[in-house]
């Protein structure tokens, strides 16, 4: 699944969109690098979301997208 997707999929970013253009400014990495948005996610990756002074650290546990947004959460769990 595309970086961006998951992203939005996963109701880390709300939309595409946005996921996107963080993705664009380095906001974003998976490991230790900054990613693109099309950059492919696999079970087990770890991304980094930059919010601004904050960050938001997650493991990617699925990368199937869900059917209810109560189930987004399951995509993945915080590092820290």
């Amino acid at each position: 699944m595309r970086l961006d997707k998951f992203l939005k999929a996963s109701r880390i970013i709300k939309r595409r969109t946005v996921a996107k253009d963080a993705c664009d400014r380095g906001r974003v990495l998976v490991g230790r690098r900054a990613a693109k948005a099309g950059a492919e996610v696999s079970v087990g990756d770890e991304i980094t979301v930059l919010f601004g002074a904050s960050e938001l650290r997650v493991r990617v546990k699925s990368v199937v997208e869900p059917k209810r947004k109560d189930d987004a959460d399951s995509m993945y769990e915080i590092v820290t």
